[in-house]
Formats: C-alpha cells, sequence, structure tokens
C-alpha cells in the first residue's frame, strides 16, 4: 500500500463518562502482566490503565512478590493471587470462566517460559467474548503461528515492536514507512487481529484498513513505553466494551490509545527533554494528554 493512502487524521476520544456512572461502567479489566524479575511491566501497565479511566482494574500475579510490590507502586489495583494456580489444567480455566471483566490484556513482563505460553493457550481457549490485547511475551509465545488468534470471538488487538513482528512473521520488518505498513497488513490478514505496530509513526492496521499515528518522539524509545501503551489501549478498549457505544468502537478505542500514548510522550519532552524521558513519565503527563484530545477530537479539530 501507498503510506500517502493511509489515514493519518486523529482518532476519536473516549466519550466522556455519564453523570451516573460507577466503576462497572468506567469499565473493568484483567491484567495477566509482571513477573518475579520484571515486577515494573505490572506496575506500568495498571498505573496507566488506572490513569486512562478504568474503573477496576484486577491483576493476576502468578509471582508472590508482585503481591508485596504493587501495591506501593498502584494501591488502586486488585489482586488476584494466581501463584498456586495449576497452568493448563482446568483451574486456571475455572479461573477466568468465573470472571465479568470488559477487557483483558496479557503479555507484559510475563517471560519467555512455558507459563506463558500455558496462560496464552488458556485465554484464546476461554469463551471470554470482549475485547482481549496481547504485547511482548505473549506475542513471542506466537512467533510463526499468529493464525492461532484467528476465529477468536472478540476483539483482539496486537501490540508488537518490529522485533516481535519479525518473529510473528518469519521475516524481518522494513524500516521504511511502505514497508511496515505492508507487515502490518500482512500481520493483520494471518492473525485475524488488529495489529500495533509500534515504531516511529506506529501503523495500526484493522483488516485493510491502515492509519499510521503522528504523535510521539523518540525518546519515548525506552524500556516500558510499550507497557504504558498496554495499559492505556485496554482501559480504552474496556470502555468501549462497557459503553456499547456505535461513536467508540474497539477500533477507535485502539487509535485514540496510540495517540494519546505520543501526545503524553510529545508533553513529557516538551517539558524534560527526549534523553531523559522515562516510562513513567508517559504516565504523569498521560491526564494533560487526555484532557488536549478530547478537547480536539472530532468533530473539532486543533
Amino acid at each position: 500500500m501507498n503510506p500517502a493512502a493511509a489515514d493519518t487524521g486523529q482518532p476519536r476520544a473516549a466519550p466522556a463518562l455519564a453523570a451516573d456512572a460507577h466503576k462497572g461502567s468506567a469499565g473493568r479489566l484483567l491484567c495477566v502482566c509482571g513477573s518475579r524479575l520484571m515486577p515494573g511491566a505490572a506496575m506500568l501497565c495498571v498505573r496507566a490503565a488506572t490513569r486512562a479511566g478504568a474503573g477496576l482494574v484486577s491483576l493476576a500475579a502468578l509471582d508472590l512478590e508482585l503481591l508485596a510490590l504493587i501495591p506501593l507502586a498502584a494501591p488502586e489495583a486488585v489482586l488476584l493471587d494466581w501463584s498456586a494456580v495449576e497452568l493448563g489444567r482446568s483451574p486456571l480455566r475455572e479461573q477466568l470462566a468465573a470472571r465479568e471483566d470488559h477487557a483483558r490484556l496479557a503479555g507484559c513482563g510475563l517471560g519467555q517460559s512455558e507459563r506463558t505460553k500455558q496462560i496464552l493457550a488458556a485465554l484464546l481457549a476461554d469463551s471470554f467474548p470482549g475485547p482481549l490485547v496481547l504485547d511482548a511475551d505473549a506475542l513471542n509465545s506466537l512467533a510463526g503461528e499468529p493464525e492461532r488468534l484467528q476465529g477468536r470471538a472478540g476483539f483482539t488487538a496486537i501490540t508488537p515492536h518490529p522485533g516481535e513482528a519479525s518473529r510473528l512473521l518469519g521475516r524481518e520488518v522494513p524500516r521504511d514507512e511502505a514497508g511496515r505498513i505492508e507487515a502490518a497488513l500482512e500481520l493483520a490478514a494471518r492473525s485475524g487481529a488488529s495489529v500495533v505496530l509500534k515504531g516511529a509513526r506506529s501503523v495500526i492496521a484493522s483488516g485493510r484498513s491502515v492509519f499510521v499515528n503522528t504523535t510521539g518522539n523518540p525518546g519515548m524509545a525506552t524500556a516500558g513505553s510499550g507497557d504504558v501503551l498496554a495499559g492505556i489501549a485496554v482501559a480504552y478498549l474496556a470502555a468501549s466494551a462497557a459503553a456499547e457505544r456505535a461513536d467508540f468502537t474497539p477500533l477507535d478505542a485502539l487509535r485514540a490509545a496510540v495517540h494519546v500514548h505520543g501526545l503524553a510522550g510529545d508533553l513529557a519532552a516538551a517539558e524534560l527533554g527526549q534523553r531523559a524521558l522515562i516510562a513513567s513519565d508517559l504516565i504523569d503527563f498521560l491526564p494533560e494528554a487526555q484532557q488536549r484530545h478530547a478537547s480536539c477530537s472530532p468533530p473539532r479539530s486543533c
């Protein structure tokens, strides 16, 4: 596809909450993220999701260390002790089947292990009809097999960086925009998911539709930035599922998350400089980014 044919317009902002909204109507979500060696990924996902407006964020803690650390970073989160859950067996499937989530996220900081593969298999086998976001190690568990996502009942979003996309496709992802667009489209076709190919001018591909994001800067090329995006995305997708509004579809939610994530990075870089920017700064600037996006959202523009 010619890059000029890609949509670079500003996406619709998440709708305002109703005057009588409660935490359920704001969106309930499950994060299966983090591990003993990478607790920061869970912290960033959960903090970003809460700042992005999620009404209730539950974190499935697979390691006991997370149960001790997460309350210090995100006291608003509800913790689920999954450290003793039998993976690959009925107890995990029963845990998932009993939940009433609006959206789910898995992969950030889980590590590349058999445990992660079993968690992914359970999530894909579950009949959950809502949006599912897969990032990081969940995507590495799908290396060469994006077709495993085909046929899932609910909206599925995957958010690979170029290295993860290369492993999914079994080929290199070009650096030029035309090549990145073609790679994102191929991955969307093979997986049946909506794809966010991260990087400078992130590409969002869904079916044959392509959008190129115009916010963001090189300072965001830092560890944890993708975890923040994943948290924003699952929060917006939960809001979309909870509201069931035709004017804020799951694809709208995904595009809005990418736009706001980049805008938060631009605001952070303007104040702190690109060199000093870290992933936590994106969460700090998320409130202002969301306010700006909402004030400029279509049909208005800035």
